[in-house]
């Protein structure tokens, strides 16, 4: 006599350590920063601008172009730092520059006329960057355990899983 197996589980809903939530939420800025700008390119007026060396208000310089990379590379960067910086230094580094994004972020729709598009993708940066600030403000702290205690932060101890 067999019995019937339930073959419906439930979904392994693991947590995602903070690294890899902050990874993440920089990889998405950096996606949505660069796909507004492509986006932008369909806005009427926007590429006859480009084609006579004009971005919003300033002449395109190689100045200029090397402050827009270094603008861009933020992201970027952080999508490195947030994974491989020590967590002390990773926490800071991601509440310092999330906190200087935002006004930068907001900047980018002063004087624009396409409100809506350009406001959303403000609204949607922003909301990243806060979840980023919040993420890194709440990260997780080690609970001093006695076997770390006796053999320091550096050295864990060997502990082997049992079922």
């Amino acid at each position: 006599m067999s019995t019937r197996r339930d073959t419906t589980t439930a979904l392994d809903d693991s947590r995602l350590p903070v690294r890899a939530k902050l990874v993440a939420a920089w990889t998405s800025v950096m996606f949505l920063y660069a796909y507004v700008d492509i986006l932008a390119f369909f806005v009427p007026g926007k590429i006859d601008d480009i084609l006579v060396g004009v971005v919003f208000e300033f002449d395109i310089t190689q100045t200029l172009m090397t402050v827009f990379l270094v603008l861009m590379a933020i992201p970027i960067l952080m999508v490195v730092l947030s994974a491989t910086l020590p967590a002390r230094a990773s926490r800071i580094t991601n509440l310092v520059v999330a906190s200087v994004q935002i006004p930068y972020a907001m900047f980018n729709v002063v004087g624009e006329s396409w409100t809506y598009y350009y406001g959303l993708a403000v609204v949607l940066e922003v909301v990243l960057l806060v979840v980023i600030l919040r993420l890194a403000w709440t990260w997780p702290r080690r609970v001093a355990s006695p076997a770390t205690a006796v053999t320091g932060t550096h050295e864990a101890p060997l502990q082997t899983q049992r079922h």
